[in-house]
């Protein structure tokens, strides 16, 4: 059993006699190596890729897409230069992880539905996009590998989410226009304020803020020293609090989500140090808490209570109605081509949905990345999909509990990661703003976080 799932999430893949025998990377990797040994630019290789890369992740919330487009070539670039410089030494080959192939395997199978798709010219600049998310993620995969640039990455994303989340807080108290009817017209909640802060969207906004809230919660702990711990716990505070105020529905499944597997994590992570009661019970007090704190809101903050009832309204909430009659239109789409889809990104999404919509519900994505999965690359994308989301899992788990013996606090990063991405897939369910660009960069920065960690299986061992 144990050999079958070795094989089913990669673990005991020869990646090192791959590469070895690769001819692509042979002739590739390192191709002009002497030129950087000569170049002073080109020692700070690294350091300037992320400053590049910190760009991205600095600019996100406040930059047209254009600007992010700009960004990501520019740090994308620069890593391919690192790359055809590389020192192909034994100890610096680039580093390649099951992750990396399953990646590689998901962008191949998009690339077939492209070819495939009846809207050709429309999936080819989906798929462009999506090519560059995919290189980005081989960016940071290549970065994180270092502890400073890790550290210095992931600071940089949770200053600027402190920034945006101080912004939405006070869009709560001195009020904000909103751009588009985001509440049913006809729910007491109506005339609520949702913050958006400076993305133009509170679902937008709440996906967002879910990594930054779990990533937050991590740094509590993995930051040393008094003055840093207590400006990550204003970071979490001033982060979920935000992310609470959107009212998105769907950013609240994804909160719940990411800040259960961070609470359970972190007191599996602390409880080696526990005393025998606490190391047998704490994880059955901290799951009865913070349930307990979520039905005590559900049941005295009014707010709260209406926006969490709308969920089980089905068709009488006009966003839910909304939803399910664009599922539906999603369900035929998927039965007209199964295996390979429509073709990848909303270009084709727009072009082929009008066919099926009912009237009056047009809409620019199905509304569940994997819904969204299945229609653009088919059941065969789907499942290429959750293979991916399987192996990272596998080796988020794997490569803490190394560091969990280890007693290396660099593995908490990893709980942040997991944490970060259950809540991405939860709200993904039922929306699709995990494809927005400042939520798409972060799905990657966290794959790549966790493929940073991978050290292959000792079989001697």
């Amino acid at each position: 059993m144990n050999l079958v799932w070795e094989k089913l999430t990669l673990s005991s893949l020869p990646l090192k006699e791959y590469l070895e025998g690769s001819y692509l990377h042979k002739f590739t990797v390192g191709i002009f190596r002497p030129w950087r040994r000569g170049s002073i630019l080109m020692q700070w290789g690294d350091t300037i890729a992320a400053g590049l890369l910190s760009l991205v992740y600095g600019f996100a919330p406040f930059s047209t897409s254009s600007l992010m487009l700009v960004l990501l070539v520019a740090a994308i670039g620069f890593w391919m230069l690192l790359t055809l410089c590389d020192d192909t030494a034994a100890t610096n080959i680039p580093f390649v992880t099951p992750i990396h192939f399953l990646v590689l395997l998901y962008w191949l199978v998009a690339a077939a539905a492209t070819a495939l798709s009846p809207v050709k010219s429309a999936a080819l600049k989906d798929l462009a996009v999506l090519s560059l998310y995919i290189l980005l993620f081989f960016v940071c995969a290549r970065l994180l590998r270092f502890s400073r640039l890790r550290s210095w990455i992931i600071t940089v994303y949770l200053h600027v989410c402190l920034v945006v989340g101080v912004y939405g807080i006070r869009q709560w108290f001195f009020g904000a226009k909103a751009l588009a009817t985001w509440v049913d017209p006809e729910s007491p909640l109506a005339k609520t304020t949702r913050v958006y802060s400076y993305l133009g969207n509170p679902n937008l906004l709440a996906g967002y803020l879910i990594t930054a809230v779990a990533l937050s919660a991590v740094a509590i702990f993995a930051w040393q020293g008094w003055m840093k711990k207590a400006l990550a716990t204003t970071m979490f505070v001033v982060n979920t609090v935000c992310l609470v105020l959107t009212f998105s529905r769907g950013g609240w499944i994804g909160l719940v989500a990411a800040l259960l597997a961070a609470a359970i994590l972190l007191v599996y992570w602390l409880s080696v140090d526990f005393p025998p009661f606490w190391r047998t019970w704490s994880l059955v007090i901290m799951a009865v808490s913070l349930i307990g704190v979520l039905l005590l809101a559900i049941v005295f903050v009014e707010p709260v209570r209406l926006r969490v009832m709308s969920i089980f309204a089905d068709r009488q909430d006009s966003s839910n109605n909304f939803r399910r009659n664009v599922w539906d239109a999603v369900f035929k789409m998927i039965g007209d081509r199964p295996i390979i889809g429509i073709g990848p990104g909303h270009n084709s999404f727009n072009q082929i949905y009008p066919l099926y919509q009912q009237p009056k519900y047009t809409a620019l994505s199905a509304y569940s990345i994997f819904l969204e999965v299945a229609v653009e690359m088919g059941f065969v994308g789907l499942g290429c999909f959750l293979w991916l989301i399987l192996v990272t899992f596998n080796t988020a788990f794997v490569q803490m509990q190394r560091l969990r013996e280890l007693r290396n606090p660099e593995g908490l990063w990893i709980i942040g990661a997991i944490a970060a991405l259950l809540g991405m897939l939860a709200h993904g369910l039922v929306d699709t703003v995990w494809y927005r660009p400042a939520i798409n960069t972060l799905w990657w920065l966290m794959v790549a976080l966790v493929a940073s960690y991978w050290k292959p299986i000792n079989k001697a061992a």
